[in-house]
């Protein structure tokens, strides 16, 4: 009886490990995967696992040097549980948000989740998540531009070498040359910011992280070789200190006069944790003090809010805003 248990569970690992087509995994990384998770079995063993399962399940096998590499067939891929109601709900609002965000070939990968929702909704006519998920809709703040095309080829490389610390063999268009270069990459995380999506990773054998534009590689490779470690590298450090500015970012304190529809904006949905809003006197203008990071983005967004706001300090800014209003007019005339 152990013995059943023992390769009942193997056999279920095995599938959940197995990707959906056009996706594929080799028999030999699938025996490796399963070790990872504490299963002691050789190649052959695996091989008759996979034989068994692909008589009872959607199972694609195509040969690949000389061995076997296996997938489900597209939109058949395992799922033994009964969704719940709320999770449906929520994966249909992500769809609308993240759409805006990811390439769609990871939106692709995502699709049979997001299918299996609607489905699972659109059979509840009775029960009131169903009319809610054609109420509610998720709607980024301001212009969203279209994420920009990643190829599926690339996406799966890419990932694959992050979650599995390999290094990564790429050739890659950067903006501003003619011809593409080719790196070895030694991945260390992957930043989606507004429309681009970004691999933070060091290269050939130099020490310090670059940002690559996943839309910008027009081929890579997962290589058997061990990726370097970045045993410092804190994604949320990187994004604070480098993906904006390239240097340490500095807080600020920014006091301005703001307009009465930003004082409800702002009081409402702060622009920092230490903020104060008071009202001017002998006006419906408010006086803004808050302290914020000194970068291009906050710079930006302080920008866009034209007459509605007048900044005091930092002068800097100050100084920013004028040159750019001075060029604007320069434009326009």
């Amino acid at each position: 009886m152990s013995e059943l248990k023992d390769t009942l569970l193997r056999q279920l690992a095995l599938l959940q490990l197995i990707p959906e087509a056009p996706r594929y995994s080799s028999t030999a990384v699938l025996h490796e995967k399963l070790q990872d998770r504490g299963f002691v079995i050789n190649v052959r063993s695996v091989q008759r696992d996979l034989l068994r399962l692909s008589v009872m399940f959607p199972l694609i096998c195509q040969e690949e040097a000389g061995g076997n590499k296996w997938s489900f067939a597209e939109g058949a891929s395992l799922d033994l549980r009964d969704m719940e109601a709320p999770t449906a709900l929520a994966l249909m609002l992500a769809e609308g948000h993240l759409q805006n965000v990811l390439p769609q070939s990871v939106m692709d990968l995502m699709a049979p989740q997001f299918r299996k929702a609607r489905i699972y909704l659109e059979s509840m006519e009775k029960n009131q998540l169903s009319s809610w998920s054609r109420r509610v809709r998720s709607v980024p703040n301001g212009k969203s531009l279209l994420p920009a095309q990643v190829s599926p080829e690339v996406w799966t490389q890419v990932s694959a070498a992050l979650l599995e610390q390999k290094q990564l063999e790429v050739t890659y268009q950067s903006r501003g040359k003619a011809e593409p270069s080719g790196f070895i990459l030694h991945p260390a995380g992957i930043v989606s910011r507004h429309a681009i999506s970004y691999l933070i990773a060091s290269v050939n054998d130099y020490q310090d992280l670059r940002q690559f534009a996943l839309h910008r590689i027009l081929s890579a490779e997962m290589l058997p070789a061990a990726a370097k470690t970045h045993e410092s590298f804190n994604v949320d450090d990187y994004i604070r200190e480098e993906l904006n500015t390239g240097s340490t970012i500095k807080p600020v304190r920014l006091v301005a006069d703001i307009a009465p529809h930003i004082t409800w904006l702002l009081n409402e949905t702060p622009l920092s944790d230490q903020q104060e809003i008071t009202p001017i006197e002998g006006s419906d203008w408010s006086r803004l003090e808050a302290t914020v990071p000194d970068d291009t983005e906050t710079l930006w967004w302080v920008f866009s809010l034209g007459e509605n706001m007048c900044v005091h300090e930092p002068s800097g800014w100050r100084d920013i805003i004028w040159q750019k209003m001075e060029q604007m007019q320069e434009l326009y005339k």
